[in-house]
């Protein structure tokens, strides 16, 4: 009976063996059939007659109808070549943005202890002059008045003396803050008349911006309109977030060739044979263990 026993043990482990053989399964396998599964699962999850085609998107996106108005720090705290690397964060985001008359304005806002107003709304309708503007802007130096700015911004920049579209276009009015320090007066009461006035605030901090007044001054929700970075080094990579925020990404569907797929259907068709051959192997095998069985039933 223990002799018979070890017999149907090792028989099954042949034939085991002779279907791990058959289709060159090994131990480390299941690790490569599931990341094929998924291969193939990414692959064949969308619908074979449409695609995505982003090529109209990577230089330029379509924003949706923004004046925008930019409120830069360029306090003592700011060094020449940090303040430079803010212009090119600006010069960046102009280049993403769809920027014409009928389409999103910009305009810039310095401060420090004093604000200037670099250009207004409607100074510049296309990208090469706007970008000449940004490149002439200098620091200001000495203190942070971040509320002056906020409230400089609101009086004088989203004004439609200075350009901005009527409150019945239902365009979009956006002030991106950046500053890298504490605002040396109040900013939440000028803040919240601000956003009360329809102005949505963004707030990028720098190093070492005071995280809780760009909360004070920041649209809700705060995780959506708060970013930091560690410095002006890196402050360019922030232009994708805001393009994911501010552009409008349009598909555009493309009609297949059918034809192109007949390597996919031929595929599929592959897989479904391999497994039915499986399946009539395991049945086999299934069927041989049970005769097996009856025969040390039986001894």
């Amino acid at each position: 009976m223990k002799y018979s026993l070890w017999s149907l043990l090792f028989c099954t482990s042949l034939l085991l063996s002779d279907v791990l053989a058959t289709y060159h399964l090994s131990a480390v396998d299941p690790q490569v059939v599931a990341a094929q599964s998924y291969a193939q699962t990414r692959n064949n999850g969308r619908p074979p007659t449409r695609t995505l085609n982003p090529a109209k998107t990577d230089s330029q996106c379509r924003s949706r109808l923004l004046d925008l108005v930019f409120i830069i720090d360029s306090s003592r705290s700011v060094r020449p070549g940090e303040f430079e690397k803010v212009k090119i964060f600006l010069a960046d985001m102009v280049d993403t943005l769809d920027v014409g008359p009928d389409a999103t304005r910009v305009a810039v806002v310095n401060y420090a202890s004093t604000v200037k107003i670099e250009f207004l709304l409607k100074d510049h309708f296309n990208k090469p002059d706007m970008k000449k503007a940004i490149s002439r802007i200098g620091p200001l130096a000495a203190g942070t008045m971040t509320g002056l700015a906020i409230k400089s911004a609101m009086n004088e920049a989203f004004t439609e003396q200075s350009g901005a579209r009527p409150r019945s276009g239902n365009i979009s009015k956006v002030a991106i803050i950046v500053t890298d320090g504490r605002p040396q007066d109040q900013v939440e009461e000028v803040s919240a008349s601000a956003r009360a006035s329809g102005i949505e605030i963004y707030a990028v901090g720098v190093d070492r911006a005071d995280m809780r007044s760009l909360r004070l001054m920041a649209s809700i929700p705060l995780d959506d309109h708060v970013f930091y970075v560690e410095t002006y080094g890196v402050i360019e990579k922030l232009t994708s977030k805001f393009r994911e925020t501010l552009c409008e990404v349009k598909v555009e569907v493309v009609a297949v060739d059918p034809c192109k797929c007949e390597s996919r259907l031929a595929f599929q068709k592959q897989t479904q044979a391999a497994i039915q051959q499986l399946t009539a192997k395991l049945a086999d095998v299934s069927g041989r263990i049970e005769r097996l069985e009856n025969a040390v039933g039986r001894a």
